[in-house]
């Protein structure tokens, strides 16, 4: 295993300001990742608009996603070949035309297609820019690149639901496709007039054509079949009641999974020129931290999709007032995200703003634990935004500890790990989060259940005092019996759906916890002054 030293090599610099770089490169990649949440909001109304039933709208999600993690790990290898410029400017405006397509689409079948060819070309936009970002900026300032990259990347699924339902309830659900042409349009322009490709790369990209490379399509269909069988799994399991499914889909999609794993990694370790190169993983820093995006990122997805869906389910909200209530937590979340930006450079191990930010998730995600059915919106409104204070705390550290003591030589490879497994952080934690309510609440209503017998005084109560108060209106005891029954059972389906959602948020809070054993496992992590990171 390659070790990693410090030497003071020079630094080559854009002939361009770094910021204006970084500006032009952010907002394709906050266009991108918006996406992954905008339409969560909306799947109703596409199923009515289209004539579809609304768990088929679900693949909506589920093929975005799919095509999406299947091209994050070959993002580097694609940069390589065709020329980062090149690779990014064409997958910027890809995905403006699929977006025009997906607005435009007369039924489910096109829609679904057209998100699969969205996906495939925003797959390339993170890995890319964040490599971009890392490029334009020196080390000592490579903090503020990755606040900057992750101002794009964590507030975009914040105000994704927000803005989906917005769109949505006063205008269409097509809408929510057509945004993105005149931010595509504006972005490709922007990026087209300042990138340019680092001399290093241009050097990889000479020598992979000089040695007439063979591109890995036997890893890549292992990737393929291995990454759209996971996220059909994640997506649908529930709904096929995971390994109890009478038609084998999810048995045969769970072994598609692990023998395509199993294989794909096998297959990648033993060739010289893989399509996703794993070998970064062995440098602990990136490992620790690649661990930690992608539970952060599940719990991220997970609440973001569990608090909107109690807000509907027992408060009441429609999709627009959910949204508004989460949104106040993305103004927090920009304003951690400059702070630790600006003092992160200054000789401060980033591990401390990991482990800062990990307390205040789990601090968050307790705060919801704890919570009842009768507060205030405020009373959502706070826990949200500490929970998500926290990871605004530790993404750009996280960023700083995964990359300094990467080789330049697999910085490509390791971007593309990274993006991947932060989306499929999300991918897991919000399929973790549907499965635990639905269980759970079945749990609940049976133990709730176990005291509401006839013998039960309060109960007898309860009836008596509903069987008197429908009776006035109907006059009919037989019916106002049953009224005062069904009345009894809503509270206790009432009850245990609340219990559920707050088991989930307690989930949250434990996982979000443990992941504090893993800091004293990384090295220490401090952004260097005009050092660059080198491979012997």
């Amino acid at each position: 295993m390659s070790t990693a030293v410090a030497t003071a090599a020079p630094v080559q610099r854009a002939a361009i300001n770094p910021w204006i770089v970084a500006f032009a490169v952010v907002i394709p990649t906050f266009m991108e990742v918006l996406d992954t949440t905008i339409a969560n909001v909306a799947l109703r109304y596409i199923a009515g608009g289209l004539s579809a039933a609304v768990t088929d709208s679900e693949w909506v999600i589920t093929s975005y996603l799919a095509a999406n993690a299947t091209v994050l790990p070959i993002s580097g290898w694609l940069a390589t070949r065709l020329g980062r410029r090149n690779y990014f400017l064409g997958s910027i405006a890809v995905f403006t035309i699929a977006s025009a397509l997906c607005g435009a689409a007369t039924s489910l079948e096109e829609l679904i297609f057209f998100r699969i060819l969205q996906g495939l070309a925003g797959g390339g936009l993170q890995p890319s820019s964040q490599a971009i970002l890392l490029d334009a900026f020196p080390p000592a300032k490579q903090g503020a690149a990755m606040t900057l990259f992750g101002m794009a990347a964590l507030i975009a699924p914040v105000v994704g639901p927000t803005l989906g339902g917005y769109l949505t309830v006063n205008y269409d659900w097509r809408w929510i496709f057509y945004i993105n042409v005149p931010i595509g349009i504006f972005g490709l322009l922007a990026a087209a007039a300042v990138l340019q490709d680092p001399d290093y790369l241009k050097q990889e990209r000479a020598d992979m054509k000089k040695s007439g490379f063979r591109f890995d399509t036997i890893g890549l269909g292992a990737l393929a079949l291995t990454l759209s069988s996971w996220e059909i799994l994640l997506s649908k399991g529930q709904e096929w009641d995971w390994f109890g499914d009478p038609f084998w889909r999810v048995q045969v999609l769970a072994a598609c999974f692990v023998g395509g794993l199993g294989f794909f990694i096998w297959h990648e370790l033993r060739i010289a020129a893989p399509v996703v190169n794993l070998r970064p993983l062995a440098e602990r820093n990136f490992a620790a931290s690649c661990i930690i995006c992608f539970s952060a990122y599940a719990v991220l997805y997970a609440a973001s999709t569990t608090l909107p869906a109690l807000l509907q389910a027992l408060f009441g909200y429609d999709a627009l007032a959910s949204g508004i209530v989460m949104s106040p937590s993305g103004l927090f979340a920009i304003m951690a995200i400059m702070t630790v930006g600006a003092i992160l450079g200054r000789g401060i191990d980033a591990r401390w703003f990991i482990a800062i930010g990990l307390l205040l998730m789990a601090a968050g995600c307790y705060w919801m634990a704890i919570m009842n059915l009768d507060i205030s919106p405020w009373q959502v409104v706070w826990p949200r935004v500490v929970m998500i204070m926290g990871l605004s705390t530790l993404f750009a550290p996280l960023n700083v500890a995964a990359y300094l003591y990467t080789p330049r030589d697999m910085r490509a490879a390791a971007v593309g790990l990274f993006a991947l497994l932060r989306n499929e952080g999300g991918s897991v934690g919000t399929s973790l989060a549907q499965t635990m309510e639905v269980r759970r609440e079945q749990f609940h209503t049976s133990r709730i259940g176990e005291f509401l017998d006839p013998l039960n005084p309060t109960v007898n109560e309860f009836l008596n005092q509903g069987e008197q108060f429908y009776l006035q209106f109907t006059g009919d005891p037989v019916g106002s019996r049953q009224m005062a029954l069904q009345t009894l059972a809503n509270l206790r389906q009432e009850q245990a759906a609340a219990l559920s959602y707050f088991d989930d948020f307690y989930l949250f809070a434990m996982l979000a916890l443990s992941l504090l054993l893993l800091l004293p496992l990384m090295k220490r992590s401090v952004p260097g002054k005009g050092v660059q990171i080198h491979a012997e």
